[in-house]
């Protein structure tokens, strides 16, 4: 796996960096088959931003988090980022399932 991490008008600390990473071993509980990961950290006045662009075998996901504090947006954005994951997960789960019924049916 391949992670960035970079900041728009901001500097990424090693805390920082640890907390994403933290994070983000939540998406590879769920999911290991993960090519590349981008993540971008943004401050615009008193918005925190925090964007993601995930690489996986045959689809790319994207979530962006807008909040007042910089560890709140990476927690809401990798919220969103795993519920979007585990229902990726699911479509793949399914589709070998609607093959085996058509099948049968036929």
């Amino acid at each position: 796996m391949n992670l960035t991490i970079s900041g728009h008008h901001l500097e990424i600390t090693p805390s920082i960096r640890d907390y994403a990473l933290l994070k983000l071993s939540r998406i590879k509980r769920h999911f290991d088959h993960v090519i590349d990961v981008t993540v971008l950290l943004s401050v615009d006045k008193l918005q925190q931003k925090a964007e993601i662009n995930l690489h996986l075998r045959g689809k790319d996901i994207h979530c962006e988090a807008i909040e007042s504090d910089l560890y709140a947006a990476i927690d809401c954005l990798i919220d969103k980022l795993d519920r979007q994951v585990i229902k990726y997960k699911e479509c793949l789960k399914a589709r070998p399932q609607e093959a085996l019924k058509r099948q049968v049916l036929a």
